[in-house]
Formats: structure tokens, C-alpha cells, sequence
């Protein structure tokens, strides 16, 4: 799969993506989580960014990368009170950048924050991160793809 142009896609509001990138192997793979903590372990899947983070770096491991070689980029966390009251988006940003920083895992760009959510697109064999700012999603912007993206 190395080096290969195959993209993956998230749509975030609040939420965080984190794609990770091995520079040597030269492929990628990506998260997507929608609360930062999951408070019962037994609850703790993929949807919370202290389960979430940590199964992407162990499956990238697991394929054969090594930390030094590891290159992050992260993505989302908007905040918009009209819709919740709660700032859940700064949660994830921390949650994503605390357990890069503990796992020494460089990020090398960032696009977080603000209002607006966004749409990204990643590239898994180079490592190029395509992002859209928009005010409202298109029902064609969720998988399953309707229509035109």
C-alpha cells in the first residue's frame, strides 16, 4: 500500500481527526473521534478521543511503523454554542495533542478550532491533507456518499 494515492475523508464539527503518517514506509492512516473521554472503560470505543487515539498509534505500530518515523496532523474541534453549550471541541484538540506529545510524535500541521467545521481529505500514501471550511454540510458530504461531493 506504500506510497499508494488512495484518500479517506472525515466531516468534523466539534470532532477531531488525527492522521498519523510514517515518513519512511511512506503510508498513513487516520481517526476520528467525537468526545474526548469515555469515563467507563467498558464504554471506551473509537467514538472517544483517550480510546481513539491510542488504538490508531497501536494498529500503525502494529503494521510495522516505528515512532521516530511518525508525523501527525490534526484536524477540527469547532465550537459552536448555538449548538452545544459546551466547547467539546477544545477537549478533543487537548485530548489528540496530550497523547502525541507523550508518545513524542511530532505534529507538523494543524487546522483547529474556530467555528466553521470542515471537511478533510487525506491522502494515506503521501501524507497530503486536503481541507474544506464550510458553514453547512451538504447531506452528500456523509457517508454514505449521496449524490455529488
Amino acid at each position: 500500500m506504500a506510497g499508494k494515492a488512495i484518500e479517506i475523508s472525515a466531516v468534523l464539527g466539534s470532532c477531531v481527526a488525527v492522521c498519523l503518517y510514517d515518513k519512511k514506509k511512506k503510508v498513513g492512516c487516520m481517526n476520528h473521534f467525537e468526545s474526548p473521554y469515555a469515563s467507563d472503560r467498558k464504554n471506551a470505543t473509537a467514538r472517544y478521543g483517550n480510546a481513539a487515539m491510542p488504538a490508531l498509534i497501536r494498529m500503525i505500530l502494529e503494521g510495522g511503523s516505528k515512532i521516530k518515523d511518525l508525523e501527525a496532523q490534526l484536524f477540527g474541534g469547532a465550537y459552536n454554542p448555538e449548538i452545544c453549550p459546551e466547547d467539546i471541541g477544545k477537549n478533543n484538540i487537548f485530548v489528540a495533542r496530550r497523547i502525541l506529545e507523550n508518545k513524542k510524535i511530532h505534529i507538523v500541521s494543524d487546522d483547529v478550532g474556530g467555528e466553521k467545521g470542515r471537511k478533510i481529505i487525506f491522502n494515506i500514501g503521501t501524507s497530503e491533507v486536503a481541507v474544506f471550511r464550510v458553514e453547512k454540510l451538504r447531506k452528500g458530504d456523509w457517508y454514505p456518499y449521496e449524490k455529488e461531493r
